[in-house]
């Protein structure tokens, strides 16, 4: 069998910061941004799912900080 460089995966590290407290009024968790849906499911996302989560995390970012709601 023959493995390429390109096959070996590198897994997307989880953007949990240990603060795991889920704001009511955003629904987001208030360490990682992520919903709880998110969250639960990160465990099994593939790469590019996981990527896809943090492009919205840091979107939501982007938008909260905008909004001079930091």
């Amino acid at each position: 069998m023959n493995v390429s460089k390109s096959s070996t995966l590198v897994d997307v590290a989880s953007p949990c910061i240990n603060i795991c407290k889920m704001n009511e009024a955003s629904g987001l968790c208030e360490g990682c941004w992520r919903t709880l849906d998110e969250i639960i499911v990160w465990s099994k996302s593939s790469n590019a799912n996981k990527t896809a989560i943090l492009e919205l995390v840091e979107q939501r970012k982007h938008a909260q900080f905008d909004a001079g709601l930091n």
